[in-house]
């Protein structure tokens, strides 16, 4: 039984640089605050959400944030419960849903517990996305769904506009549902969202943890065309609507975001930049994926030697850096990287660059 302390309890109670859940701890707007504030003045916590579906304002925020005019909006608790509702709906004993690995692993636990089986399609290789040909070959009688994560966590792979547009060719030709999880898509260069192509098999997972930096509110939403939101709706446990205060502080952070979500991706970009030139003075360390597309991505140690364990833990325990070892998200490739998330302030960015260095070669000696 290791003598460490639990690595998140640890981290709760130190000054340390969080870089190990692609939360997102730059400044955003005052607004947030605001909304939540007046909220709570308000007293609106002694009543139920309004309409039993949430605020309509929020609902079509959504709606102007995806620039898709017609779909149902269901209010989740965070974009994760989203996608637990989709695969109970759609999904049944002995069916396959087109998954990759690495991948971000909680929805591969809902495919199973659903009876359904993820293909874990293996990525970690150039382009480090799903490769066409590969998932037409995973595609049988058996399918059910695409799940299509854009940008990738944890790689920060991103899609282009025609890759998008053949996994949707597929999904129209096969029938499919074709699940667009964009949580990270605020901070790609280039984004196509699948109801482009294929807005009748399209259901996406919404979220305002990672962009917004609301994760701690769990509020997101499940976004789908009426057929399919029929499908989904009966698998609707928040039938009095999510949180209220998270709801006011998610509209208010959708209406600003235009103002501050630049400046979120500017330093993001800068700090991965920063992350890079320190990965590139450790032999045998590198980025598969550069630049990022997402707020994360892995740095691969599989040839320095070095384990990835000791690394994550002498970085939180010695340094007060957080960062996870790979495992967490591929069972086949977990252990060559370790994932790193960079929408921290500069500051903790520079002090897990100046870290890493050290870490790599004092495990190098043992």
């Amino acid at each position: 039984m290791s003598d460490k302390p639990n690595p998140f309890v640890y981290a709760r109670t130190h000054d340390v640089v969080w870089m190990s859940q692609n939360t997102n701890h730059l400044p955003t707007t005052p607004e947030i605050e605001k909304a939540i504030i007046d909220a709570v003045m308000r007293r609106e916590y002694n009543l139920y959400p309004p309409f039993l579906t949430g605020l309509t304002e929020l609902h079509d925020a959504i709606r102007a944030d995806l620039g898709w005019k017609d779909p149902k909006v269901m209010l989740t608790s965070g974009g994760t419960e989203a996608l637990y509702i989709a695969m109970r709906a759609f999904l049944e004993k002995g069916s396959e849903v087109i998954t990759s690995d690495p991948s971000y692993f909680i929805i591969h636990h809902f495919i199973k517990i659903s009876g359904a089986r993820p293909t874990d399609l293996p990525i970690y290789k150039p382009p480090y996305k799903y490769d066409i040909e590969e998932v037409k070959k995973a595609i049988n009688k058996k399918t059910k769904m695409i799940l299509l994560i854009d940008p990738i966590n944890p790689l920060g792979t991103g899609y282009t506009k025609s890759e998008v547009k053949a996994l949707c060719d597929l999904a129209v030709d096969h029938n499919l549902v074709i699940f667009d999880d964009i949580t990270y898509r605020d901070f790609a260069e280039e984004h196509h969202l699948t109801t482009e192509f294929a807005p009748d098999n399209t259901l996406i997972a919404y979220s305002v943890s990672k962009n917004c930096g609301l994760a701690g509110l769990r509020v997101g939403a499940l976004v789908a065309p009426q057929k399919l939101m029929d499908v989904a709706s009966p698998f609707n446990t928040n039938d009095l609507s999510i949180n209220i205060l998270a709801q006011y502080a998610a509209l208010a952070a959708l209406k600003s975001k235009k103002k501050w979500i630049g400046g979120v991706v500017a330093q993001a970009r800068k700090n991965q930049k920063i992350i890079k030139e320190a990965v590139d003075k450790i032999d045998g360390a590198f980025l598969p994926v550069y630049p990022s597309q997402a707020n994360m991505f892995v740095i691969d140690v599989s040839a320095t030697g070095v384990k990835t364990e000791p690394i994550q833990d002498k970085l939180l325990y010695e340094h007060n850096v957080f960062v996870r070892a790979g495992e967490y998200v591929s069972k086949q490739f977990g252990s060559k990287f370790i994932r790193a998330s960079f929408t921290v302030p500069e500051e903790g960015v520079r002090r897990f660059a100046e870290a890493l260095p050290k870490v790599m070669k004092e495990l190098r000696k043992k």
